[in-house]
């Protein structure tokens, strides 16, 4: 018999979402899970050494009782990636979404000061450690949904020290929590009042400070807001092939209330996702769908939260054959949950996607958007051990279910931290 340090056994299902770690499903194969029925799954270290069926992988591999877990009928899924995060600030925004349950837009929220200038003002405040505290709760409630790869933005500063300070924050989590955190620099959020009537100077000034931050490796990617009161398309190109020209991977909030021009922008660019498209246009599409790597991230939660009626066209997105990952948006204005499985359940509902599809958005496709889908977001031999065990019969339930955490089990890099 060959050895592991971990198998996890006696699941209904183990959904696999393997044969995409070098390109994101795309089309039909969105739906594919790869799914063993009665499966098993074998650890050494912190990679996965095998999936199959239970009575092959338990005869093969001999462990001591207290290496086996029990997944008891459960479903077991290779651990969410939530590919789109602001999990770093300070201050929360609940009377500003009460007034956006009134009616009243965010735009104009934004041009009173309010939106994301509320949230920079208390960040600013705050001290590292103050963050730090706060981003760690939020952090732990992830991991507690399953969430085992998470990407955490900047953009609540809008000036050098803050930014950098979030980055900070962010690796420092990196290297203290069992979940893998990857940084991105979202310098481009709004632009801050003091540069109101100067926007080329805050331009620069995020030119300079995305350098010091590729210097000192405090963030993989570099992201834009793309829309009315943030950065027009010319601005978000600037930004882009400057960031480009410095190494970082490209990500782009795009789309999200108007069409913009920003999604076939980033398509031309090559960028890793384009991020909302929830106005996306026929001429946007057409060139996501010509673009070769460039993964759609659609943010159901938004809507939901902020009772939105206008959702991004996924079914559209899906048949054009572009490749669809999904996360949470978590932030204190427009999305204020850390719960992949809620996400699920409302992209089958406001997005009309199957739970199939879901799980590939949550995993597999949602690493791509990260680029690390040879890392981790499936269970295939040779890649992390990052996956959960869920308190349900089948893997329906995940859009079936909603309202409560179905997970019980995580496992992070091959070390059971949740249950």
């Amino acid at each position: 018999m060959s050895t592991a340090d971990l198998l996890v056994l006696n699941a209904a299902e183990v959904a696999s979402c393997a044969g995409f770690s070098t390109r994101a499903a795309q089309g039909p194969d969105q739906a594919q899970l790869g799914l063993v029925p009665n499966g098993a799954v074998a650890i050494s270290g912190d990679r996965i050494l095998e999936v199959g069926p239970a009575a092959e992988v338990r005869r093969k591999y001999a462990v001591s009782d207290d290496k086996i877990i029990d997944a008891d009928g459960g479903v077991v899924l290779p651990g969410f990636v939530d590919g789109h995060t602001h999990l770093v600030f300070a201050g929360d925004r609940a009377a500003e979404w009460e007034a956006r349950m009134q009616g009243k837009p965010y735009l104009e929220i934004l041009r009173e000061g309010g939106g994301i200038l509320n949230t920079v003002r208390a960040t600013r405040q705050a001290s590292f450690d103050d963050l730090l505290a706060q981003a760690r709760t939020w952090l732990h409630r992830c991991l507690e949904h399953g969430t085992t790869t998470v990407e955490i933005k900047s953009g609540y500063g809008l000036d050098r020290d803050t930014e950098i300070r979030m980055l900070e924050v962010a690796c420092a989590l990196d290297k203290e929590e069992p979940l893998d955190v990857v940084a991105t620099y979202l310098g481009g959020h709004v632009v801050p009042p003091e540069h109101t009537a100067q926007r080329s100077a805050y331009l620069d000034l995020i030119e300079s400070t995305a350098a010091e931050i590729k210097a000192e490796k405090l963030a993989h990617f570099f992201d834009v807001f793309c829309e009315e009161e943030a950065f027009t398309l010319a601005e978000t190109e600037r930004l882009l092939n400057a960031a480009r020209d410095l190494g970082f991977g490209l990500k782009l909030h795009a789309e999200q209330f108007t069409a913009s021009g920003a999604a076939a922008l980033g398509a031309r660019l090559g960028i890793t996702s384009i991020d909302h498209l929830e106005h996306i246009d026929d001429a946007g599409l057409e060139a996501l769908a010509a673009a070769e790597t460039t993964v759609a991230v659609l943010l159901p939660a938004v809507n939901f939260h902020l009772g939105l009626d206008e959702s991004a066209p996924a079914r559209k997105i899906i048949d054009a054959g572009v490749p669809v990952a999904l996360a949470t948006d978590f932030n204190p204005g427009s999305s204020f949950t850390p719960s992949i499985p809620m996400v699920i359940a409302l992209a089958c509902r406001l997005l009309k996607m199957t739970v199939a599809e879901a799980i590939i958005a949550t995993t597999i496709n949602a690493a791509h958007a990260l680029s690390l889908g040879t890392e981790t977001g499936s269970l295939e031999p040779g890649k992390r051990a990052d996956l959960i065990v869920c308190d349900i019969p089948d893997h329906r339930w995940l859009g079936y279910a909603f309202g409560w955490n179905p997970v019980k089990t995580v496992i992070a890099g091959g070390e059971r931290v949740v249950g």
